[in-house]
């Protein structure tokens, strides 16, 4: 296997490119650090770092980083009952809860998944709610609880007022939450009972709404990849390659990530990956490129997984090659 990665790291020098590689963290050493915690059950480290952080953007992917790792559930248990009154093991038995919600109904389509499974589903989020509420109670001014209530809203369908209500309170506290804008996105997408129209206006409003490079810009590569997700093989890529969605990516783009004041961290490196993808399927290869090379390698499973859910760096790869980066 050493010998493997090594061969794969030379091929990668020889070919003038970074082997393509997840990178979970976007380079932030926590996020593995607090899932080595979550993995041991070791309740003092994984306080420790979410303490460290402001409760903000900065927290939300520590939290989930915590609350994606299988068996937290049991553990965070003991947390929560040996401090009822503390709001931090609450937060992470929330988000567990909701990744625990969406491990039993699985990411097949709703006809395919059976009547016990939507239940334990609706149940596990209803218990993640009732503790979200419980600490936006206690910690008025805690951003997480309310983007976590974006997401159970979603899964438990509470309707397109009561998702903007929240997503609002989310934004109240933190303008320019990443997470919030992406989970609002979804929120309005056709698929989730929203449009198109709904989708790309506010990918638009909220993008070039924020300072220029701050990573919302990649909300419009986003609202595009949904729009192309949504049709049929040949229609899709008649509807990415027009020259009106080509020009609204180089004009997000200008706002984002080729703006002066952006940087590869707090959703940088997603937002590279999505014009990338979104450029690459649009046939615009010099423009893919740039975002290829600005990578240096890293891959973020969003959005590469709605090409290959099983290896997103595999298509990632072969986009890449396809650019001629």
């Amino acid at each position: 296997m050493a010998l493997l990665r090594d061969l794969g790291n030379t091929l990668g020098r020889w070919t003038g490119r970074p082997v393509a590689r997840i990178d979970e963290g976007a380079g932030d050493p926590d996020v593995r650090r607090v899932r080595d915690a979550a993995e041991a059950a070791d309740w003092a480290t994984v306080r420790d770092v979410l303490d460290a952080r402001p409760e903000s953007e900065d927290r939300t992917g520590l939290l989930w980083a915590a609350g994606d790792v299988a068996g937290t559930e049991r553990w965070i248990a003991d947390v929560v009952a040996a401090d009822p009154g503390a709001p931090l093991p609450r937060l992470v038995a929330a988000v567990r809860h909701i990744g625990w919600a969406w491990e039993a109904r699985t990411a097949a389509s709703a006809r395919h998944v059976s009547r016990e499974q939507f239940r334990v589903f609706h149940e596990r989020l209803d218990t993640a709610e009732t503790w979200l509420y419980e600490v936006a109670e206690s910690e008025p001014g805690w951003t997480s609880p309310w983007y976590g209530l974006q997401i159970t809203g979603r899964g438990l369908q509470v309707g397109q007022d009561v998702a903007r209500r929240r997503f609002e309170a989310t934004v109240r506290r933190d303008p320019h939450h990443l997470g919030a804008h992406q989970q609002q996105l979804q929120q309005v997408c056709e698929k989730w009972s929203g449009s198109h129209e709904e989708m790309h206006a506010f990918a638009r409003t909220a993008a070039f709404g924020a300072p220029g490079g701050t990573p919302l810009g990649q909300l419009v590569a986003h609202a595009h990849l949904e729009h192309w997700l949504a049709l049929d093989s040949g229609p899709d890529a008649r509807y990415i390659g027009q020259p009106q969605v080509i020009a609204s990516l180089h004009e997000a783009a200008d706002h984002s990530i080729r703006h002066r004041d952006f940087t590869v961290g707090r959703g940088g490196l997603q937002a590279l990956n999505a014009f990338a993808m979104a450029f690459s399927l649009a046939g615009d290869h010099r423009a893919a490129r740039e975002c290829f090379q600005a990578t240096e390698g890293r891959v973020t499973e969003s959005p590469w997984y709605y090409l290959d859910g099983d290896d997103p760096a595999k298509a990632f790869s072969k986009h890449r090659s396809a650019a001629g980066r």
